[in-house]
Order: structure tokens, then sequence, then C-alpha cells
């Protein structure tokens, strides 16, 4: 499921700004919450870790929306 999940979103990145409006800004920032949950529970033995790989995707993804 990550990797489809990771597919999709590379597939439909440009799609997803907020200047494309708020059910789209929703949708970005919906999508971005995901993936930092999925890196998440993808480290969750290494807490650490998780919490910084969740907080750069979150940072990241969020601000890449804001500037496109």
């Amino acid at each position: 499921m990550r990797i489809t999940w990771f597919a999709w979103l590379a597939q439909h990145a440009d799609e997803y700004g907020y200047s494309d409006g708020p059910l789209r800004a929703s949708t970005g920032t919906g999508a971005v919450l995901v993936t930092a949950a999925l890196f998440w529970f993808a480290l969750h033995r290494n807490r650490p870790a998780a919490m910084a790989a969740a907080g750069v995707t979150c940072a990241l993804g969020i601000g890449w929306l804001a500037f496109h």
C-alpha cells in the first residue's frame, strides 16, 4: 500500500496546490499528512527518527504546496 500511495502522490503532485482553491488545497494537505503518517508508521520502532521524518515531511510538503 505504501508504494501505491507514493506512486499516486508522484503522479498527481502538480494538481494539489494552495493556489488551486480550497478543495484541492485541503486534498493536498491531507495527502501530505497521510504521507507523514506513513513515514511515522514505517519508522515506529525508532521514535526519534519517526518524529523527525514525519516533521520534515509535513514541513516540506506544506511548504511546497504553499509555493506551488
